[in-house]
């Protein structure tokens, strides 16, 4: 068993490694999106206080509810062009997306180009995410509450120079 000041210290040292890609529907609240992120860290057993920032296309850049978050939360907003997003090749690629945007990916190839610290056009494209030093931890999430406006499409990543963030048991 762990002595409660070691495990103390233990979560005290946890590292902001962690970036969650978010795409939602215009006008989507700052609360869902919040409740999105505290279910998927809560199922995957992830540290909210590991998070480093969130991620999304550029369009999003100034949507209302994800800007309130990252203001309330204190975490950056990296936003990411549908070129740069489309050169990712993700696990759950989607059609509907890339009609809409673009990009048949925003959450989990913004939240892998966040993690992996990559913004220049010169590395693109690349067919996998092996040589980024990156580990999607949660694929492609889709939230959304019956009776409520909005759904949020969530990713999370890790940058894998970094220990493993996961709770204690």
């Amino acid at each position: 068993m762990s002595n409660p000041d070691s495990l103390s210290k233990e979560i005290q040292q946890i590292q902001q490694v962690l970036w969650v890609g978010i795409g939602c529907k215009r006008g989507t609240s700052w609360q869902l999106i919040d409740r999105a992120i505290e279910q998927v860290f809560r199922e995957n057993q992830l540290f909210l206080s590991a998070i480093a920032g969130i991620a999304t296309i550029d369009t999003k850049a100034s949507e209302v509810g994800l800007v309130k978050l990252c203001r309330l939360r204190n975490l950056p907003l990296k936003t990411f062009s549908a070129e740069i997003l489309r050169s990712v090749c993700v696990l759950n690629p989607a059609t509907i997306t890339d009609d809409k945007v673009g990009t048949p990916s925003v959450a989990e190839a913004a939240a892998i180009l966040a993690a992996s610290q990559l913004t220049s056009l010169t590395v693109f494209p690349f067919t996998n995410i092996e040589g980024l030093r990156v580990k999607s931890l949660v694929t492609k999430q889709i939230f959304q509450i019956q009776g409520q406006p909005g759904a949020v499409t969530l990713a999370v990543a890790q940058a894998l120079n970094i220990i493993s963030i996961t709770k204690v048991p």
